[in-house]
């Protein structure tokens, strides 16, 4: 039995700016020795995950339901690990559990983190 969500499939122009097929984890471990298959960041995504389950903010199969169809549609050229964290995003943005404006200053504190190391 299918069951829909109520996921926004329309492209999100913040997020398109975030794929990027030639930067995955697969590729991007071994550049770096890492020989680990889950990105460091995939904790940090469950956990993510988790809480907004519990906390009834977004319940967990609702956004697995939600991570489907967008896997299906809006994300399907991109790998599971960004695919799943390109959805989570997608739905939180859809829902205002978070604003376009805070997304794209967390990103910019993550990347400047990253460029400095």
């Amino acid at each position: 039995m299918s069951v829909k969500s109520d996921v926004d499939p329309g492209r999100i122009a913040l997020l398109e700016t975030m794929r990027n097929t030639e930067k995955t984890w697969d590729t991007l471990a071994p550049q770096y020795g890492v020989t680990n298959p889950d990105p460091p960041w995939k904790t940090s995504l469950v956990a993510m995950c988790d809480c907004l389950d519990v906390s009834g903010a977004l319940p967990g199969l609702e956004r697995r339901h939600a991570e489907d169809e967008l896997a299906d549609s809006v994300y399907r050229d991109v790998p599971a690990p960004e695919r799943q964290l390109l959805a989570l995003a997608h739905i939180m943005l859809g829902r205002g559990l978070i604003s376009e404006d805070d997304l794209a200053s967390r990103m910019r504190a993550v990347r400047s983190r990253l460029e400095t190391a």
